[in-house]
């Protein structure tokens, strides 16, 4: 059992417990108990989507996944920031205004990019060997580091639209924003780009909106949705995320909690199983003769080998040996695999 295990993580469980649901289907189908297993990727419990769970050797490469791309659906509503920037937390600003879709359309390009982002105060950063999320539920003022991240894309999903009220049905006023002390709301990343565009009499405002966002790792989407209402003129949190892309792997081949365990009972985890190479998919395959395939495995350095210079997987027929590296015609392991 070597390979990747793509869960469609249900509402409210933690990704932890996503390895723990797997675990324990290895453990009931009888697959043995010494099978190790991992998660590419941390998915907050109030988040869905695309988890992968990794399962003997590919557990060697679940570091190389946190670093991977991600892409989310998620929801905005207008009107109210939350301590957590989420639906879970409490309300800690309020604001009339809501913004059209023109509006909306409009600053979006200012979140495409390379752009500085301060992430929320409750996630799992440190601060001097605490969790930020601890300290915060702790009461505790938590300021963090803006740090850059990238927004490969973002826009909005047509198919997942937020509804509009017509703003002769809200008086007629662009609004006010009332943030309440102590909200702390982090200055918009743009601000030479001018005061948010207002809306005109009649123009249709929105209550909330669907995006999509293909990220950089490190990336909060919690994040981006405040400083996307803070840009409006507005505030705003999060109330539906989900992750449709983790690195390589999308929700086509995701299976629910219920599905796991019922392969798991019936020993057919195999059917789900993708292969080690799933993950390795964005880097050129290296074919390797058997005296070479037995070098790499005792560690040593192939000379001589007329490749690119860059990251490989070194394969002997269809067996995995190595994820390795090519610098000057010298070929090194990066990660060795034990499929034997």
């Amino acid at each position: 059992m070597h390979g990747w295990i793509i869960l469609d993580k249900p509402l409210g469980l933690g990704s932890t417990q996503g390895v723990s649901a797997v675990k324990r289907c290895l453990r009931q189908g009888g697959y043995g108990k010494g099978i190790k297993v991992g998660h590419g990727g941390t998915l907050d419990p109030l988040a869905t989507g695309v988890l992968p769970i990794a399962v003997g050797e590919a557990t060697k490469l679940a570091g190389r996944m946190l670093d991977s791309d991600k892409v989310y659906d998620f929801t905005i509503r207008f009107g109210e920031q939350t301590s957590t920037l989420d639906a879970e937390g409490e309300v800690v600003a309020e604001s009339d205004v809501r913004p059209t879709r023109a509006a909306l359309e409009a600053v979006l390009p200012r979140f495409t990019g390379p752009i500085d982002q301060v992430p929320p105060a409750y996630s799992a950063l440190k601060i001097d060997g605490e969790r930020a999320y601890d300290l915060a539920r702790a009461g505790e003022d938590v300021v963090l580091a803006s740090r850059a991240v990238t927004i490969h894309s973002l826009h909005s999903s047509p198919s997942l639209m937020g509804r509009g009220t017509a703003l002769e049905e809200r008086g007629g006023g662009a609004g006010t924003l009332a943030t309440a002390p102590g909200a702390g709301a982090p200055p918009l990343h743009h601000p030479s780009d001018g005061p948010p565009p207002q809306a005109e009499l009649g123009e249709d405002l929105l209550e909330e909106i669907t995006l999509t966002a293909h990220v950089s790792k490190g990336t909060y989407i919690r994040s981006l949705a405040r400083d996307i209402a803070l840009a409006l003129g507005t505030v705003g949190h999060v109330t539906m995320l989900r992750r449709i892309k983790a690195g390589p792997f999308t929700l086509a081949p995701a299976i629910s909690l219920d599905k796991l365990n019922e392969m798991g009972q019936a020993r057919t985890l195999e059917q789900i199983l993708l292969p080690l190479r799933a993950g390795l998919d964005d880097i050129p395959a290296l074919a390797l003769d058997p005296d070479q395939a037995g070098a790499l495995r005792q560690g040593r350095v192939l000379v001589g080998i007329a490749v690119d210079d860059g990251q490989y997987f070194a394969m002997l027929g269809e067996n995995p040996v190595a994820l390795v590296e090519a610098l000057d015609g010298n070929v090194r392991v990066v990660r060795g695999f034990n499929l034997d």
